[in-house]
């Protein structure tokens, strides 16, 4: 059983009005999650509730659900959770080449607003799918989040510069081996193309340094932030569920904290919190 901080001392970064948190995962009992336990959170279940006083906590007004290994490619349970959570949320959904156009548009009316790929470990569609899957987010206005081990990004940049569809480079693109200056350079030139995104979340699953400053994922932050301040987005990826131990447990208005001082000034924090996600995962305008 593991004790998850949802209060606690108030993040010191002014939350600006309509802050977005646009990496977290939720779960509803009564939806069956992987057999092989795979993206399960540890017990007890989060729920919508503890959500909702973490959004408090931290000063968020909206929130985008990922869909989250533990359900597969079974979005049954994110658009549970979305009418659960109202106007305030929207989702990013999995999808295969198979989905019909029916069921997309089924999806879009429910609120999902994105696709997922997730090439790593318990991911239910991974970059095999890429092509296909962009396509059809293009073609439904939607935006991708893509995940994969970025240390591999110098031999993707062709596929991920001929994507069709607005898509966000996941959890500080994961490069897992660690960042050189070529991968910075992949990263900039992605971004410079005009439909490519970068998320701040997750920066412990991927840093080599560790925290509680995360050196060398603070590094990356910092350059990617300076080129193009107006394409960073931010998440909690909250519920944490790589945490199984309460001790274990990420402190995030410490999180958030560390994150906002990786951006250059207080116009790319709003832009981080505000105007980009709110125009990129279709939120009304604050």
């Amino acid at each position: 059983m593991i004790t998850r901080k949802l209060n606690g001392a108030a993040p010191l970064t002014p939350m600006p009005k309509g802050a977005v948190d646009t990496q977290m995962h939720m779960y509803l009992p009564g939806f069956a999650m992987r057999a092989d336990g795979a993206g399960r959170p540890a017990d007890p279940l989060p729920t919508p509730d503890m959500y909702r006083e973490t959004m408090r906590w931290l000063g968020l007004d909206a929130v985008v659900i990922t869909q989250g290994n533990a359900h597969g490619a079974d979005n049954a349970a994110l658009l549970a959770c979305l009418r659960e959570m109202g106007d305030c949320a929207r989702g990013v959904a999995v999808i295969t080449p198979d989905t019909t156009a029916k069921e997309i548009a089924r999806l879009s009316d429910g609120g999902i607003v994105g696709a997922r790929i997730m090439d790593l470990p318990g991911g239910a569609v991974g970059l095999d799918a890429l092509e296909a899957v962009d396509a059809m987010a293009a073609d439904a206005g939607w935006v991708m989040a893509v995940q994969f081990d970025g240390s591999h990004l110098p031999e993707l940049e062709p596929r991920l510069a001929a994507l069709k569809s607005r898509w966000v480079l996941d959890h500080h693109a994961k490069i897992f081996d660690g960042a050189t200056p070529a991968h910075i350079d992949v990263i900039k030139r992605l971004m410079d193309g005009e439909r490519c995104w970068f998320k701040f979340a997750g920066c412990y699953e991927s840093s080599r340094d560790g925290g509680p400053d995360y050196p060398d994922i603070a590094s990356v932050a910092r350059e990617i932030a300076a080129h193009a301040p107006d394409r960073i987005v931010w998440g909690t990826n909250w519920p944490h569920n790589a945490a199984h131990r309460s001790e274990d447990y990420p402190d995030d208005a410490q999180l958030l904290d560390l994150a906002m001082s990786w951006l250059p000034d207080d116009t790319a924090r709003q832009a981080a919190l505000v105007d980009t996600p709110r125009a990129l995962y279709g939120f009304d305008p604050v």
